[in-house]
C-alpha cells in the first residue's frame, strides 16, 4: 500500500492518477490522520507534501518514522537547497522530489523506494553518507561487520563497494556490464548475508573498508 498526504485535494488527484496501476493508494489531508493511519496500515510508501500543516519539516518525519518505522518516505517539495534535502535525509525520509516532478518519473520514486533504494540526488550522497557516518555510530564498521563483508562473493564485493560510493542500480550495471536484475538479486543476497534492510546501512559498512572501494569510471547521471 501507499499513503498519500496533502491537504490540496488537487495534489492528491494527481497523484492518485499518476499513481494508478499500484495496488492500493490511501489518500490523508491531516497530519492527526495521517499519523493515526501509519501505524494500522503500515503501508510501504508514504508520499508526504512538505507543505502539510503542522508537520514542521524534519521534525515532523522523525515523529511520522516513530509511529512507522517501517514506512519509506518520500519527501514533496518546491524547489529545497542541498542543505535542506540533508536535513530531510538524516531524518529519515528515504527520498525527496520536487513537487512538479512528471508521472512516470514519481513511478520511479515510488519503485525505487519501495526496492529500498534512495532517492537523492548524486551530487550530495557522498555527503550524506559522509554526515551519517559520523552522526550514527551504530553503523561504524565493528569486527562483526567485517567478518560478514567478508563472507561476500567477489562480485558481491564489487556491488557493495559501488554502493559505498552512493551509485544507483543502474549505474552499477552499466559500470560492471550485468544487468539492473543481476544487481538487485546480488543486493538481496548481500543484504541477507549482512542482516541489514537498505542500502543505505550497507553504504556506512562499505566505507568503513577503504580497501573495498572502486573507482568509478564516469560520475553518471
Amino acid at each position: 500500500m501507499i499513503v498519500i498526504a496533502s491537504l490540496s485535494l488537487e495534489k492528491l488527484a494527481c497523484w492518485q492518477c499518476n499513481l494508478d496501476g499500484f495496488d492500493a493508494v490511501l489518500a490523508v489531508r491531516h497530519l492527526q490522520s495521517l499519523t493515526e493511519t501509519l501505524p494500522k496500515v503500515a503501508p510501504q510508501v508514504l508520499l508526504l507534501d512538505l507543505d502539510l500543516p503542522a508537520l514542521d519539516g524534519a521534525n515532523g518525519i522523525v515523529a511520522l518514522r516513530k509511529a512507522n518505522p517501517v514506512t519509506r518516505i518520500v519527501a514533496v517539495t518546491g524547489d529545497v537547497s542541498d542543505e535542506s534535502e540533508l536535513t530531510l535525509f538524516k531524518a529519515g525520509v528515504r527520498g525527496c522530489c520536487r513537487i512538479d516532478i512528471e508521472p512516470q518519473l514519481l513511478k520511479r520514486v515510488v519503485v525505487a523506494v519501495q526496492q529500498g533504494e534512495l532517492w537523492i540526488r548524486r551530487s550530495i550522497t557522498p555527503r550524506l553518507l559522509d554526515e551519517l557516518g559520523v552522526m550514527r555510530h551504530d553503523f561504524q564498521t565493528s569486527r562483526a561487520d567485517v567478518g560478514r563483508l567478508a563472507e561476500l562473493t567477489q562480485r558481491e564485493r564489487e556491488i557493495a563497494a559501488h554502493v559505498g560510493n552512493g551509485e544507483s542500480n543502474k549505474q552499477i550495471a552499466r559500470q560492471l556490464s550485468i544487468t539492473e536484475r543481476t544487481v538487485k538479486a546480488h543486493l538481496s543476497e548481500i543484504f541477507r548475508k549482512l542482516g541489514i534492510a537498505d542500502r543505505l546501512k550497507l553504504a556506512l559498512q562499505v566505507r568503513g573498508l577503504p580497501e573495498l572501494d572502486v573507482k568509478a569510471s564516469g560520475n553518471g547521471d
